[in-house]
């Protein structure tokens, strides 16, 4: 299993109140800093978010211009986009081919594209969409075309939702063929619809690994019939959780009892309406509860967190490489963990945990591509 860390740019009142002229560049800040710090630790990946109009639960909205900056302070960690709203009205998708191609570039081929059509009827109408169904057929429509404009100097198209006459989208992307290609799944058609199309799995949980794992079993099913979009098969299912791991387990549980964690999922459920939502959740502005010491406490002794001393944090992750996931990322500041426990936190999973799991130098969306394709290049 491989690792890696989410960056949303949540921003919640709480911070707000605390430092009202700065804290949204502050914890913008904090984001380029604990993922500097999660390259040195080796984590092998870094997913940044893209959103609209979503006041408290994410202000990322420029998530191509933060990867570039990273991309300049980081050697190792490959940086994805977790994802690009690849929807016409939202990004052209010749754009989108751009960046994916300049990113891949500045960053010397560590660029990994995660794709979505968006998730919030927010996010959806701002940009024109009234009908969150239309983003199926545009995501059908338009993710076969990137593998075109990038190898092609003559691309032209003519669909229902973009069309273009005919021109050469420059640059071409430095990882040949292309960068590996991602899709954010929530819902069990969306995995096997994944699968089909050779992509990778973005998700999210706020279940048990157990609730995954029928969904981790039907793709790796699926995949093995896979006709990609892109030039290769990307076999890969990351799933996004939360991590606190420190040497002190008291000082871990007392932090993760008290940073919001309960807030941003409230704002899950109140921003993402085209989620699958759980029965029984409050309803906004009723806000799912805080975590107490008695019910972290019984989550970190059945391993159902990655919360508290390393031992116990790797029998958390022990839960998921069980289920047969094959990335695992944590979005640590989608709370109000301050920025030196974040980086403190990182430094010890890297040290204690992160090598007792991930045993191979070479990332899995490298090792695959050039065993698909060929290529010597690797990233």
């Amino acid at each position: 299993m491989e690792f890696g860390i989410f960056n949303s740019l949540y921003l919640p009142y709480h911070l707000r109140e605390r430092d009202p002229d700065g804290a949204e560049h502050n914890r913008l800040m904090d984001e380029v800093a604990w993922t500097v710090a999660a390259d040195k630790a080796g984590f092998k990946y870094t997913w940044a978010t893209e959103h609209h109009f979503l006041d408290e639960y994410s202000h990322l909205s420029a998530n191509e211009s933060f990867l570039a900056y990273v991309a300049a302070l980081t050697t190792n960690i490959h940086l994805g986009s977790g994802i690009f709203n690849v929807t016409p009205p939202v990004n052209h998708p010749a754009r989108v081919a751009e960046r994916v191609a300049v990113l891949d570039h500045l960053s010397g081929g560590r660029f990994e594209f995660g794709m979505g059509r968006g998730s919030s009827t927010t996010e959806q109408r701002g940009f024109g969409i009234d009908d969150p169904e239309l983003t199926r057929e545009m995501f059908d429509e338009v993710v076969p075309q990137f593998r075109r404009m990038w190898s092609e100097t003559n691309y032209s198209f003519d669909g229902k939702f973009f069309s273009m006459p005919e021109r050469n989208v420059l640059p071409k992307p430095f990882t040949k063929p292309h960068p590996p290609m991602w899709v954010a799944a929530g819902s069990p058609s969306t995995f096997e619809k994944a699968a089909r199309m050779g992509l990778g799995v973005l998700c999210f949980t706020t279940g048990t690994p157990a609730t995954l794992a029928p969904l981790v079993e039907k793709y790796k099913k699926e995949i093995e019939h896979a006709e990609p979009v892109g030039d290769y098969v990307n076999n890969n299912i990351m799933v996004t959780s939360q991590m606190l791991c420190l040497e002190d387990g008291q000082k871990a549980r007392d932090i993760a009892c008290n940073m919001t964690s309960g807030y941003q999922n409230s704002l899950v459920f109140r921003y993402l309406d085209t989620f699958p939502r759980p029965p029984g959740l409050p309803e906004w502005p009723n806000l799912i509860p805080e975590p107490t010491p008695e019910t972290l406490e019984a989550a970190i002794q059945s391993g159902l967190v990655c919360i508290g001393t390393p031992d116990e944090v790797e029998k958390g992750v022990k839960g998921f490489a069980d289920i047969g996931a094959d990335q695992l990322v944590f979005g640590m500041l989608s709370t109000t963990m301050p920025r030196d426990i974040a980086l403190e936190a990182v430094a010890t999973f890297g040290k204690h945990v992160l090598p007792k799991f991930d045993k191979d130098p070479v990332h899995s969306t490298t090792r695959q591509r050039e065993a698909q394709v060929g290529t010597a290049l690797s990233a």
